[in-house]
């Protein structure tokens, strides 16, 4: 995950809801300029970037739903043949 907020921000986020991934903080908004997700009131566009093992991207979602993005991230990874993790 990106955003543009501080690393003070992305870090109460990530506590408040137990997040277990990274999170960068874009503050310079570098990145986000990068990937073409900066809005013009200056924040970051909810999309999704799928990029395979060899850097290429794969797909992109622009029509991230906070409350339904895990399922979606999930059916994404199985329609584009990522194999499911296995647990020790």
């Amino acid at each position: 995950m990106a955003s543009v907020d501080s690393e003070e921000d992305n870090r109460g986020f990530a506590e408040k809801n137990a997040a277990t991934f990274p999170i960068l903080s874009d503050v310079s908004k570098q990145t986000s300029t990068a990937y073409g997700v900066l809005a013009v009131l200056g924040y970051a566009k909810r999309w999704t970037f799928y990029i395979d093992q060899h850097g290429v991207v794969s797909k992109i979602d622009k029509d991230v739903n906070p409350a339904t993005a895990g399922e979606n991230l999930v059916q994404n990874l199985q329609a584009l043949g990522v194999p499911a993790a296995i647990a020790p």
